[in-house]
């Protein structure tokens, strides 16, 4: 099983940065970080910077996006809806993106759901709810 440290997932995402910049060949997974990096500008100056990135610290309660959890979720839901993991949240994603128009905002609303859904499983102390969540997506259609 693959898991990543903190500062391991802060130097990939500065590094996938890094290689778009120089045009330098990426990896698949590399190819998918850069395309969300490019939909998010506001995260260039710190991921341009990786000893800051490695020490920087981000507070929920400072009410600070952590740029490295949020492009951290764009991956994941990536991949749930590669693989419809869960079931249905493929035709939801299409169908959200279809409704919005933009599959960066659908993502967004996904990603929203995806967040409260494991807050709620951390909060109970249960495993995440995969029901809960594709309920919360088909709510935003």
């Amino acid at each position: 099983m693959f898991n990543p440290s903190s500062d391991d997932v802060r130097r990939f995402f500065c590094e996938a940065y890094r290689k778009q910049q120089a045009n330098a060949i990426l990896s698949p997974i590399e190819t998918m970080a850069a395309d969300w990096i490019r939909h998010h500008p506001e995260y260039h100056d710190v991921l341009a910077d990786v000893e800051t990135a490695l020490t920087r610290d981000y507070q929920v309660e400072g009410a600070q996006a952590n740029p490295f959890l949020h492009l951290s979720m764009h991956l994941s839901i990536d991949e749930q809806i590669s693989i419809d993991q869960p079931p249905g949240i493929r035709a939801l994603a299409t169908a959200l993106t279809l409704k919005l128009d933009d599959a960066h905002a659908a993502q967004h609303e996904i990603m929203e759901c995806l967040g409260e859904m494991i807050w709620n499983a951390q909060r109970s102390g249960t495993p995440p709810d995969a029901a809960a969540y594709l309920e919360a997506i088909r709510r935003r259609l």
